[in-house]
């Protein structure tokens, strides 16, 4: 058996292998937590410095028509491109619950009422940790994996020292309500955590062509912090100018 139908295999879930494949220094490992597998891909070279953690959005939950989907794992390549794109020592690209690895627990509220549930925090959390132990991570999330990124600052003892965001949904009660939909019941929202959080560097790149997530929502979450309009990106698109930015975090 090869190593390109092993990676195949391990990836079970998708629909076909991912056209991006990881850089030799990233390795593929799964994580078990208290509730979940977590796929992650990780490059740990130094060991001593800070920790970048690209967190991945919502993925593919829902279908064209608006219906969930069977398996969320997303088609978009963007979080993969910026976490094998950055020279830092020490990166991890960090997917969310149920994504390129089914667990037992994984059901379809995890990534539709439920996508910020306490466990999916919880089982990030314990993800970050078996990698990194006490030290300090810069959270890097996109759309949904921004409010993961706020949550897990403002509800557990990772070692933050800055969060930066893409497009993110970081108040998804103001957020179904924009949209008309229904509210994410089950869920944790960073909103409701902003003392926690206000002290804490951070940076929110917002499109100004996101319709998914209009930038006047990410406006009023990030009033207090830094945020950065990217001309003409849209939810997923136009986000190239600024992966050299990103990447000069440390």
């Amino acid at each position: 058996m090869n190593k390109f139908f092993i990676y195949c295999f391990t990836l079970i879930f998708l629909s076909a292998c991912s056209t991006i494949k990881a850089p030799s220094e990233f390795d593929y490992k799964e994580l078990k937590t208290d509730y979940f597998t977590i796929a992650t891909w990780q490059k740990t070279t130094s060991h001593s410095g800070i920790y970048k953690i690209y967190i991945e959005g919502d993925g593919y939950a829902f279908n064209s028509h608006g219906l969930p989907t069977a398996d969320p794992t997303p088609k978009g390549e963007m979080m993969r491109e910026l976490a094998y794109g950055d020279s830092s020592p020490d990166v991890i690209y960090l997917a969310r619950p149920c994504q390129y690895i089914k667990s037992s627990f994984c059901s379809t509220k995890y990534w539709t009422t439920a996508r910020f549930a306490p466990e999916i925090v919880q089982s990030e959390y314990q993800a970050i940790k078996q990698i990194i132990g006490n030290r300090p991570v810069i959270l890097i999330g996109f759309s949904g994996g921004a409010q993961i990124a706020e949550l897990l600052a403002a509800t557990t003892d990772l070692n933050v020292a800055k969060i930066i965001t893409i497009a993110g949904n970081l108040d998804h009660v103001a957020w179904t309500n924009y949209h008309q939909l229904p509210p994410l019941k089950e869920s944790l929202n960073a909103a409701d955590y902003k003392s926690r959080l206000a002290n804490l560097p951070q940076i929110h790149y917002i499109g100004t062509k996101d319709k998914v997530i209009p930038p006047e929502l990410s406006r009023t979450f990030a009033v207090n912090h830094r945020f950065v309009e990217v001309q003409g990106a849209t939810h997923n698109d136009g986000w190239e100018k600024i992966y050299h930015l990103i990447w000069q975090e440390q």
